[in-house]
């Protein structure tokens, strides 16, 4: 077959009547890594109509392939005006429906010209459901109806050899039951966003006159929920005292603490206790031992990861998302957005370990494991029928990655070795000591066998404790005896982790969605913190008037429950049309008892705005008069923004301090140590985070 140049016969205008199949792919990376791949030399042809890239492959027969840039479509009103309720809505691309998004116009012009001439269709976006609404759209809509014809690439990784056989193999028709469900949740959720988010958007501006972006929705009206639960625990809890005895002993010169075995409430008995515990000797009263098996972990789904990810190093949900869908993109982990904790033996474990081993840091690791005669790996509980668990298919770097994609990379390797690892087995020994014949205890524990410990142990350090001679009756020397106070404490707030634990229990949201939600609880200044997850008055604002109002949309149950609705949706045995119906019914009357009260919650979020807005403007306290708080102010005359102190209002302070004018300025809560003046951390894009003092006669200056 003649080599094709299709820009050649663009300049001359000839238009090439040779047909061939158009694939559609999620992402431009994508796009080329799967051209590349089957293409039968391994280089196809890269084109460019209108600043569109796409591929021309050879692989019986002509295809082309080009790529989405993730939804080019979204439902919005048919309405033009913002007033709510709204019920009418339709399925139009995404230029005409958001702003900023003006190229994507170009984009679907070029995919509709490609489609005029193609005579097959296949929707190689990712397997799921968001990968699914995608490709269906597009095929729908740019592709005057494809869709019905269209086959289907179903692939976990980006590898040649799995995207080969995924297209030799298609499937003959694309997921419409997974297709229907998907297009459900987007249109439920629209719904609930779109109806509540302008009731309280409006209740604010009608109020104040004053225009500020509230948001609520299916999924992050109970997760904020959730969060203001947990904060008002926190707030309300009064600590109450307790104390604790600890003696430290000397065992054949080895020192040990050793703690009373009851907890004491009060300080008279505390104190006693303590008096009569006094003693130079004591004795070893009880040894007792034993063994602890500890199976390995199981393979990553999202959740672990992203769980695993912040506890190990930090990061935000939404940031491992982000960094892992670069991984999968260069093909060196499987697909991300999965719910599985299963690895199939189609994945083949012993070619993906022959690959790892092809890295010095884990051909120890490798060699081991290779020389099992049976590889099995401890799997979980949870079933994604899309995809497999999260794995490394065995590629290995082949550009330098940043300090974030080879943190993730080593975690999901060293999670792939440790689950074919054997069992580690710990032995445990727990002591009672006699101090005058009050009862004192302390533990022991040390590995015997370290199994799959050896290949997590930089993820997963283990403490192994030196063992004394230890025999019953034996006397030990007593050192000291303390008495600590201690305090009861209030549930932890969540941080991102257990916030992700908690959606994942209570089934809110998706694997996809979850770490969005969170992302958009802090843009909406609804929380802030990032260890802990600290509810603002707006917040707490926001869920006294949907518990008041409307208390079904801030129900874990209403969201479990539609969750559910729309799995048996997939599953054939309820229809789009009901669930629809029924969320409808839910929202005409969640909304009108909105609108009945639209005063009242106006006022209510309006007091929490301005608080809110005080508190992102307020830098710190004012150390020159000691009763002002130091302010963002823009000043009338320049419009130029300083730090000014509140009393200047009352004519008790004058400082001032000058800022950037250009970035975004946060105060960090903390003072100079050098001047006691705020300091604050200036945001620009594409450069680093700028952390300063706001006086500029500073010593550090």
């Amino acid at each position: 077959m003649k080599a094709f140049n299709e820009q050649t016969l663009q300049r001359k205008g000839v238009r090439n009547t040779e047909k061939y199949t158009l694939l559609i792919t999620e992402k431009p990376d994508a796009a080329n890594r799967i051209a590349t791949a089957l293409d039968h030399e391994g280089t196809p042809q890269k084109l460019n109509r209108n600043g569109v890239p796409y591929y021309q492959a050879q692989r019986n027969g002509r295809i082309m392939v080009v790529s989405a840039i993730g939804h080019l479509y979204t439902v919005t009103s048919k309405q033009k005006n913002q007033q709510y309720p709204v019920f009418e809505y339709h399925w139009v691309p995404r230029y005409l429906a958001e702003r900023r998004t003006t190229h994507i116009r170009n984009w679907l012009k070029v995919i509709t010209e490609l489609a005029e001439n193609a005579d097959a269709f296949v929707d190689g976006c990712d397997y799921d459901i968001e990968g699914s609404i995608i490709g269906y759209t597009i095929l729908k809509y740019a592709c005057d109806q494809k869709q019905t014809i269209a086959k289907r690439m179903k692939y976990s990784t980006l590898t040649n050899e799995e995207l080969q056989e995924s297209y030799d193999n298609l499937l003959p028709n694309i997921d419409f039951a997974l297709v229907e469900a998907g297009l459900t949740r987007h249109e439920v959720d629209w719904l609930y966003g779109i109806n509540l988010s302008r009731a309280l958007t409006q209740a604010a501006k009608e109020y104040s006159g004053q225009y500020a972006t509230l948001s609520t929705g299916r999924v992050q009206g109970p997760t904020l929920g959730f969060l203001v639960e947990r904060e008002k625990d926190t707030q309300t809890f009064v600590p109450t005292p307790y104390w604790g005895l600890i003696a430290k002993i000397n065992i054949d010169g080895t020192d040990f603490d050793v703690t009373y075995e009851k907890t004491l409430h009060t300080y008279a008995e505390a104190a006693a206790l303590r008096d009569a515990c006094k003693t130079k000797q004591g004795r070893i009263e009880t040894v007792k031992t034993s063994e602890s098996t500890q199976p390995p972990p199981v393979p990553f789904d999202l959740g672990t990861l992203q769980s695993e990810a912040y506890r190990l190093f930090h990061y935000m949900p939404i940031r491992t998302s982000n960094v892992l869908q670069h991984l999968y993109l260069a093909a060196l982990i499987s697909y991300p957005r999965t719910s599985s904790q299963k690895l199939p033996p189609s994945i083949n474990y012993r070619n993906i370990l022959k690959k790892l081993s092809k890295a010095s840091i884990y051909a120890k690791s490798t060699a081991e494991l290779l020389a099992k005669t049976d590889l099995q790996p401890n799997e979980g509980k949870k079933i994604d029928p899309a995809h497999p668990a999260i794995y490394p298919p065995g590629n290995l770097p082949q550009k330098r990655l940043d300090q974030a994609e080879e943190n993730l990379f080593d975690l999901v390797v060293k999670r792939f070795l440790s689950v074919f690892g054997e069992p580690a087995i710990r032995q445990n020994i727990n002591v009672s000591v006699n101090l005058n014949d009050y009862p004192f205890k302390f533990s022991l524990s040390r590995t015997l066998s370290e199994g799959w410990f050896r290949y997590y142990r930089s993820y997963a350090p283990v403490k192994d404790d030196t063992f004394p001679a230890l025999r019953e009756g034996a006397p030990v020397t007593v050192k000291r005896v303390n008495l600590k106070e201690h305090f009861t404490q209030p549930p932890p707030r969540y941080n991102p982790r257990s916030l992700l634990f908690k959606m994942e229990r209570e089934e809110i949201g998706t694997k996809a969605t979850r770490a969005t939600t969170i992302q958009t609880l802090q843009e909406r200044k609804y929380i802030t913190g990032s260890d802990k997850l600290v509810v603002n008055d707006l917040g707490f604002e926001v869920i006294e008037v949907l518990e008041h109002y409307c208390s079904v949309v801030v129900s874990p149950k209403m969201t479990r429950t539609l969750e559910e609705k729309m799995e048996a949706i997939r599953q054939g045995k309820e229809t789009k049309q009901e669930v629809l119906q029924d969320v409808i019914g839910t929202l005409k009357a969640v909304t009108g008892e909105l609108k009945s009260n639209q005063i009242a919650i106006g006022a209510q979020l309006n007091l929490a705005l301005k608080d809110t807005r005080l508190k992102e403007r307020t830098v710190g306290v004012c150390s020159k008069c000691g009763s002002g708080q130091l302010v963002i102010l823009h000043s009338k005359k320049t419009g130029k923004r300083f730090v000014g102190c509140t009393n200047y209002f009352n004519s008790k302070c004058s400082t001032t301090y000058p800022l950037p004018q250009t970035g975004i300025v946060k105060p960090l809560g903390v003072v100079c140590k050098t001047c006691d003046a705020p300091l604050i951390v200036v945001y620009k894009k594409g450069r680093t985070p700028w952390r300063l003092c706001v006086n500029p006669q500073c010593p550090t200056k």
